[in-house]
């Protein structure tokens, strides 16, 4: 029982930093990155798809994306999809490929983006207590029941805390190198 608590306690503290992840790649920094329009969905023939599914994304230089879609019929839907996006991306087609310059953050946005960061930081750490605190929970219940000694408790109570701490401290990396690419220009 043991050790599917804990084993239960890493996966769900993995998720969380997979999900913190996932999230800081939406903030947009000064360069241009595919990942950049993963939320983005495109109405594709009745469905809405994210548009990795309907298009090809790419790099072409620091600040510019190209969308290529799969379907040349998709052109106007994806750019219809981009301007109606949270991103304030303007973009330009150019026959069958789309091009989106990205333009240069203010020191102010670049500033606002940081607390955004941080603040998605927090709400990590919040998820990874709250993990913490079950998997606390799930070892009392254990010796309440008298299927484990006291012993055993504070032992994987001690492990808990010891996986807790690394992911908080791996949190704390991931936002600080969010935080040092958009100070970067």
């Amino acid at each position: 029982m043991l050790l599917e608590i804990k084993k239960d306690t890493r996966t769900r503290m993995n998720k969380s930093l997979e999900a913190l992840r996932h999230e800081l790649a939406k903030i947009r920094t000064g360069r241009a990155h595919p990942s950049l329009l993963e939320h983005v969905h495109v109405d594709y023939y009745g469905n809405e798809v994210p548009i990795g599914q309907a298009a090809n994304v790419a790099v072409e230089d620091a600040r510019t994306l190209s969308v290529s879609p799969w379907d040349k019929t998709m052109v106007k839907a994806i750019e219809k999809a981009i301007l109606a996006s949270d991103l304030g991306l303007n973009p330009n087609t150019a026959g069958q490929v789309i091009r989106i310059p990205l333009p240069p953050l203010t020191e102010e946005r670049r500033r606002e983006l940081g607390k955004v960061v941080h603040t998605e930081g927090e709400n990590a750490k919040i998820a990874i207590r709250n993990i913490r605190r079950d998997a606390n929970h799930g070892i009392k219940e254990l010796l309440k029941e008298k299927a484990i000694s006291e012993d055993d408790e504070r032992r994987a109570e001690a492990d808990i805390q010891t996986v807790t701490d690394l992911a908080v401290t791996k949190v704390d990396e991931i936002v600080a190198e969010k935080e040092k690419e958009l100070l970067e220009f």
